[in-house]
């Protein structure tokens, strides 16, 4: 006798806790009926008592298979029952027999008082071979009568027809902490690529009780039909506290290789006994069909889900975009996070597939500076890749991948730094795409990029002529929007004709911080046969990209662009001034007046009154712009001009060794002086009449008349 109680106490002795489940008919918040079972099978131990097995399952464990079940002492009698006098063992139909634990948590149940019921559970590792319903738990009472001291008072075999997992549409009650919580199914979506399906199980979880109730560390795992155990990731559970008549949902998701059967999965709940090293089942669902996540199309929201949470995805635009030798197929989305919690900006990538045979690799372009998604925030990025311009297609898809590093607890890595890449979204579209958002005269192009918000006009357009070719600019302004000084973003240009013929354009960068509401002037340009015809010539924009990355700093180099705008150019203003006031060379504007002329030992002077303003909230490149001032005699006698940089109009403030007499100057200035030396002059003065002089824009060499005035020689004009 004291042998079996030493054995009784032993088995006593392990500590933990535990919730143990309970059934009731109720309704859960949900919608789902809560899930009632009856029990197994019971045994009578006294005329107005008896024990019943409530419950049994069976579950993959590391050295074969882990038994666990509860039974429910109800005590009907008018005396106190004592479990200490009773025990219950495992054995299969085979007669194998499993040595029988019980929880930590039940060590110190043993009294039933009359009129009561208590449940206690139990564990027992059993073969790997056997099945749930090879099971059979058997009763005892201890009887010093008997040779072994036991006295079998009855056992219940698990039936063919039984099982312990929970219907798709039911509710479950889990008892935590003396609180009831009724875990239900809401939706299963499962997407798949060439190595996994990727799952996501919503599980509904609500407070049936009057008290707030926090969850214990439970794990979460799929079950196959073939009896492998995948583990899930649980979005937001650790520490979840749930309110009473509150309801959270949860996020469950991981990988599973395509090779095994989708078919008959289900959801387990377990609890890890550390100090047994074992897991507890404390449910089991069975799975609905999963939804797959449906293809999507430009304009609409769809959602996804990784394991950091659920993702709403929305393709703006798919554009096929001019490059070099090459066309750019580049996409326009935006990530949102429509959730109750901050997200992580998840890794993604993806690839363009043609006509479902040819796959483009592409990149992904972060384009604001941001590392989470706040709740109901949302977050733009491109993805982008190459073909030759002259290959046609009838349909393109986007496929939108997840890459997750290796080592992760989802499982399916691939092992290697790399790890594994999921299809989480399929965006698709005609070869004809999207056209390129085109800006009408006097519209603006916005950019709303945190960190980069500006917005772009055009101004004017101007052609400087050469002896080949000529030089066609247009002057793009760039209004910073943002609320602190910043830097224009890098672009690439190109001019579109009518025909469709594309030019690459340069572009004169600003490199200045402009302030906040403050302007910038990019002067886009590029060289023309010389006849070519600049009517209905568009101008193409977009971000410039290196390396998968917006283009930053002096010396990268463009591999790409992204975000693309068009702009429907005016015409070229072609008008030359007869005054010398007022002449544009935007961001200054010049004025001349009291023109005259000398001539004093061998020395011919213009000199002249002038005033130069400048749009103080711009800031432009000046290199290779100057202004060109000259003197022209109506017959050809005599003809001299003198160029002025424009970037010298404005000195540094310690350069102290600017010759004001020399040099145009911000401001208002007095008789101002352009000398050359010309000895014969002086003999042809009856033949000088008239003279012309005239301001020139000249831009990387080549010149565009802005204004020319005709004055009389010798005298002074207005």
């Amino acid at each position: 006798m004291s042998h079996l109680r030493w054995m009784q106490s032993a088995a006593l002795a392990l500590t933990l806790t535990l919730g143990i489940t309970s059934l009731a008919p109720a309704l859960a918040a949900s919608g789902a009926s809560v899930s009632v079972r009856a029990a197994v099978g019971k045994v009578q131990v006294t005329a107005s008592s008896y024990m019943e097995l409530k419950q049994i399952n069976l579950l993959p464990d590391q050295s074969g298979k882990l038994a666990a079940f509860t039974i429910t002492i109800h005590n009907q009698g008018s005396s106190e029952l004592q479990f200490i006098d009773y025990w219950v063992r495992l054995k299969s139909k085979s007669g194998n027999k499993f040595s029988t634990r019980l929880l930590p948590a039940d060590k110190d149940k043993n009294q039933v008082t009359p009129g009561s019921s208590m449940d206690i559970t139990f564990y027992a590792k059993v073969n790997e071979s056997t099945a749930l319903q090879d099971l059979i738990v058997q009763f005892i009472k201890w009887d010093f009568n008997q040779p072994d001291f036991e006295n079998v008072i009855g056992e219940v075999a698990v039936p063919d027809s039984y099982t312990n997992v929970i219907p798709a549409d039911e509710a479950y009650l889990m008892r935590i902490g003396g609180t009831d919580v009724a875990a239900s199914i809401k939706k299963v979506v499962s997407n798949k690529n060439e190595k996994y399906y990727v799952p996501t199980v919503y599980l509904n979880l609500e407070n049936a009780g009057s008290n707030a109730v926090t969850m214990p560390a439970y794990l979460f795992s799929i079950l196959t039909s073939e009896g492998l155990m995948y583990p899930l990731e649980a979005k937001s559970f650790k520490d979840l506290t749930i309110n009473p008549k509150e309801s959270k949902e949860i996020q469950l998701s991981g990988t599973i290789p395509v090779s095994v059967s989708p078919d008959n999965w289900q959801l387990v709940i377990t609890e890890n006994l550390t100090d047994l090293k074992l897991k507890l089942q404390i449910a089991s669902f069975e799975l609905p069909k999963a939804a797959r996540q449906e293809d999507g199309s430009i304009g609409k929201e769809y959602s996804f889900t990784s394991k950091s949470g659920v993702y709403t995805a929305k393709m703006n635009g798919l554009y096929r975009l001019p490059w070099e030798d090459q066309d750019i197929l580049t996409a326009d989305l935006t990530l949102l996070n429509k959730g109750t919690d901050s997200l992580p900006i998840p890794d993604l990538t993806g690839y363009f597939m043609l006509d479902n045979a040819v796959k483009v690799e592409a990149k992904l372009v972060k384009i604001a500076k941001v590392i989470a998604l706040g709740t109901n925030s949302n977050v733009s990025f491109q993805i982008a890749g190459k073909i030759p311009y002259t290959y046609e297609f009838s349909q393109v898809k986007l496929v939108l991948q997840e890459k997750e590093t290796a080592g992760s607890t989802t499982g399916g890595s691939t092992g290697g730094s790399t790890g594994t890449v999921t299809d989480v979204l399929e965006f698709t579209g005609q070869s004809e795409l999207q056209a390129i958002p085109l800006q009408k005269q006097t519209e603006s192009y916005t950019l709303t990029d945190i960190g980069r918000q500006s917005k772009f006009t055009v101004r004017s357009t101007a052609s400087y002529s050469g002896k080949t070719g000529k030089l066609f600019t247009v002057q793009l302004e760039a209004a910073n929007l943002e609320k602190r000084f910043s830097t224009i973003a890098k672009l690439v240009a190109h001019f579109r004709a009518e025909n469709g013929t594309i030019f690459p354009a340069a572009i004169a960068e600003v490199k200045n911080k402009v302030s906040p509401s403050g302007k910038a002037i990019l002067n886009v340009s590029a060289t023309l046969p010389l006849s070519y015809s600049t009517s209905n010539m568009q101008l193409l924009i977009g971000e410039a990209v290196t390396d998968g990355m917006l283009t930053e700093g002096d010396k990268a180099v463009a591999d790409s662009y992204v975000k693309p705008a068009a702009f429907v150019l005016p015409e070229e203003d072609k008008t030359v001034k007869d005054k010398l006031k007022d002449v544009q060379l935007f961001p200054y504007t010049i004025s001349m007046n009291k023109i005259g002329t000398t001539i004093e030992n061998s020395k011919v002077t213009l000199i002249f009154d002038y005033e130069i303003t400048k749009d103080a909230l711009t800031e432009t490149n000046l290199e290779g712009r100057k202004l060109i001032i000259s003197l022209d005699d109506s017959k050809g006698i005599k003809s001299f001009e003198r160029a002025f940089d424009l970037k010298s109009l404005e000195p540094a403030a310690s350069d102290a060794t600017t010759d004001l007499t020399n040099t145009l100057q911000l401001g208002k200035h007095e008789k101002f002086k352009i000398s050359v030396t010309d000895a014969d002059l002086i003999y042809k003065l009856e033949f000088l009449k008239k003279y012309n002089v005239s301001v020139y824009e000249e831009f990387q060499g080549q010149r565009k008349l802005l204004a020319s005035q005709a004055n009389d020689w010798f005298t002074i004009s207005d």
